[in-house]
């Protein structure tokens, strides 16, 4: 990529005009300077002072600017071509083209809207609000506003505030326990641990006092890591913390993961998933599934055959951990990947198999025998299964 990027730097150089350092003016001082002479002239004309050198002149000056905003145009198109062929040289397969997917009306607005969304998660307001401006997408002012407060509160976080995130996890006890987050319990936790390695002399009993207020709520589900934090009060100051058994306690993590989480839970509020649609499209697709998948359909054409399943990918993309969302069971009797409606099922033996492989196998009275023991179980004792 060091050839594409090496022309898309020259191409970001060449049009910002705080950047160009060429001989060519910028396009924008080309634009004022000749502004600026159209002024003096129609001033001189209103007081009757225009001769016609002066006209002239102003001539001259046009035809200069002119030329000054042409070559400059030169330059940004010449980069332009430049890019494309080093584009060309690294990808050899072309991109493939696909028939428009958002054609209509209701497909553009929910288009619209997520990429509205997007910038305002992001934190890019001021593009967002150019964004709905221009596309109409409708976009209440609550939703605004909750985003711009998650903003603020992220912000807080990384600059080792967290008294905006706790006062929110406080407000919103009852929906994080109901979720099983620690969210709460890990903010008290890291301003514990800012106490007690602070340089202040006072620091341990600050940390004392903090721990004594406000862990006794959370001992209950979390009583191992709470006698951890106040056994590493044996091993201060932080030097030798670090080379105590409670090191973990001393990583900068504990700290830098309160961000990410945070923005989870807060998204998960407001209904919303826990990661940034846009982004995630921009991983998957953009970091091999696209290619991968095209690969995949020349291999199909040139073995003359078809892509059988519409809602099913005829290879495996790989994907990390955090961007697996649906089952990945495939049924040992049909070899057929487990859907929302055909889902794993468990049976008393606890063997697996999907619901329709499980419907088939039934017997009258409803009475199953596992296809991989010799087990019989009734078709209403199975289990669903989540993975």
């Amino acid at each position: 990529m060091e050839g594409p990027l090496k022309e898309l730097g020259r191409l970001e150089k060449l049009v910002s005009d705080s950047s160009w350092k060429g001989k060519t003016p910028s396009i924008n001082d080309s634009l004022d300077s000749l502004l600026h002479s159209l002024r003096e002239v129609k001033d001189r004309l209103q007081v009757g002072t225009a001769t016609d050198e002066t006209l002239t002149i102003l001539s001259k000056t046009v035809e200069t600017r002119k030329k000054e905003i042409d070559d400059r145009q030169k330059e940004v198109y010449n980069a332009l071509a430049k890019m494309g062929k080093a584009l060309d040289k690294k990808f050899h397969t072309p991109l493939p083209t696909y028939s428009p997917l958002f054609f209509s009306p209701e497909a553009n607005a929910a288009l619209e809207r997520t990429i509205a969304l997007h910038f305002l998660r992001t934190g890019q307001f001021n593009t967002a609000e150019t964004f709905i401006e221009e596309s109409s997408v409708d976009i209440d002012d609550d939703t605004r506003r909750q985003f711009k407060k998650l903003h603020e509160i992220v912000t807080a976080l990384r600059e080792q505030d967290i008294g905006p995130a706790l006062q929110w996890a406080e407000r919103n006890r009852e929906f994080l326990h109901n979720r099983s987050s620690p969210l709460e319990f890990l903010l008290h936790r890291s301003r514990y641990l800012r106490f007690l390695t602070s340089n202040d002399a006072r620091g341990q009993y600050a940390a004392i006092a903090y721990a004594q207020d406000h862990f006794p709520p959370f001992y209950g589900q979390h009583e191992s890591e709470i006698r951890q934090l106040m056994g590493c009060l044996l091993y201060m100051p932080i030097w030798r913390l670090i080379a105590s058994p409670y090191a973990n306690l001393a990583s900068p993590s504990l700290h830098l993961d309160l961000e990410p989480m945070f923005a989870k839970e807060y998204c998960a509020s407001l209904g919303m998933s826990r990661q940034v649609p846009l982004r995630v499209v921009g991983d998957i697709g953009g970091g091999g599934a696209l290619a991968r998948i095209e690969k995949g359909r020349k291999v199909m054409r040139e073995r003359k055959s078809e892509w059988s399943h519409s809602e099913e990918l005829p290879i495996e993309i790989p994907l990390p951990p955090e961007n697996r969302y649906h089952s990945i069971f495939a049924c040992p009797v049909s070899k057929e990947q487990s859907t929302d409606q055909n889902p794993p099922m468990m049976m008393g033996c606890g063997h697996v198999i999907t619901k329709d492989s499980l419907q088939k196998l039934s017997k009258p009275g409803g009475r199953v025998k596992c296809p991989y023991c010799p087990v019989e179980s009734q078709l209403s004792s199975a289990l669903r299964v989540h993975f």
